[in-house]
């Protein structure tokens, strides 16, 4: 696979027919797609979890009740006991993927606890699991449209509610996705 046919750094936006639970309206960041497979991140599915609970879980406290306070998000069904967190690039975290300027992925806890003291990134998303698929399997989906794809936004990411990522991710590409079936089929 060439890097200009890679998706990385795209959006995955669940068409409105794509009836799988784990993925149902929601947008996926894409950290990796390449020739093995692909790796992303759900940025619009809540968990019932606070940034507070899960830090005190890893015993360090979030000294700010606004940090305690933040959702953390169901990143994918796949080891949903694994961390990640997207923000923009900077910090000297233990690991760390930089995808472009404007967005990377760490999964080493010293950035949580640098979020718990209220020194980590000042935009950030927590998420537990991920979303994988292995080789050809996300080429599949795509060709039986499941999913609209498209170049990330960190504004979408950072800015936008939970509740508004699924519609915002569709309008980039000029979709709205209200207007499309749910109903499949081939002409």
């Amino acid at each position: 696979m060439s890097e200009s046919s890679s998706l990385s750094n795209h959006f995955l936006i669940a068409m409105p027919s794509l009836d799988d639970p784990n993925f149902q309206r929601t947008v996926t960041f894409l950290c990796e797609h390449n020739s093995e497979g692909a790796l992303g991140i759900v940025i619009n599915r809540p968990t019932d979890i606070t940034l507070g609970e899960l830090l005190d879980h890893l015993d360090t406290p979030a000294e700010h009740p606004d940090i305690a306070a933040r959702t953390v998000y169901m990143g994918g069904p796949v080891q949903r006991e694994r961390g990640f967190v997207l923000h923009p690039p900077g910090g000297a975290w233990d690991s760390s993927l930089v995808i472009s300027e404007r967005i990377a992925v760490t999964t080493s806890r010293d950035i949580l606890a640098a979020i718990a003291r209220g020194e980590g990134p000042e935009r950030f998303l927590v998420a537990l699991g991920y979303a994988g698929w292995g080789a050809g399997q996300l080429e599949q989906e795509m060709a039986a449209n499941a999913w609209l794809n498209g170049p990330a936004d960190p504004d979408i990411i950072f800015h936008h509610g939970n509740e508004q990522r699924w519609h915002a991710a569709a309008a980039l590409l000029g979709v709205d996705i209200n207007l499309l079936s749910s109903d499949t089929g081939h002409a």
